[in-house]
């Protein structure tokens, strides 16, 4: 079994990032937040921080796409600037680690973390993922990449 050692991660949108802060066992807390709140928790944080890096794969992109750039650089930025264990993860590596092949779709790397952690369950009857919502699956899908290859195999590329 994993250590229990908090990560923050965060999967950057153009106004708002999924984030969870996952320990290895549970999700301490998740949600979907403006990007100005990222900034502020970046400089609250003391865990390590996994975020997802952009990537070229030979396909033109739109203006947004750059605009995401812009706030990845911001919250790299304030990680620095604080002090923070900052990590760039790829989507490739994500789906590769837990679904086996780069071809998964979001679909099948939600379906993985349940698979492997449980169901997400009701507000009656809350289950480990339980208020995983949204972009927060992406975060998710980070935070327990960054803890395996980290805390687990000490294998991770940065």
């Amino acid at each position: 079994m994993s250590t229990l050692r908090p990560v923050l991660a965060i999967d950057p949108g153009l106004t708002e990032s999924g984030v969870v802060l996952w320990n290895g066992a549970a999700v301490l807390s998740t949600g979907v937040v403006p990007n100005e709140r990222v900034l502020v928790m970046l400089s609250e944080c003391s865990h390590p921080v996994a975020c997802e890096m952009i990537a070229s794969y030979g396909m033109a992109v739109g203006k947004t796409v750059f605009e995401t750039c812009v706030w990845i650089g911001r919250f790299a930025q304030t990680a620095y600037d604080t002090n923070l264990n900052w990590n760039f993860i790829f989507r490739q590596e994500v789906k590769l680690h837990l679904c086996h092949s780069t071809r998964a779709k979001d679909t099948n790397v939600r379906q993985a973390l349940i698979d492997r952690f449980g169901d997400v369950g009701t507000k009656k009857d809350p289950g480990p993922l339980f208020g995983v919502k949204s972009h927060a699956w992406a975060a998710l899908a980070l935070a327990v990449t960054f803890h395996d290859k980290v805390y687990a195999t000490s294998t991770f590329s940065k």
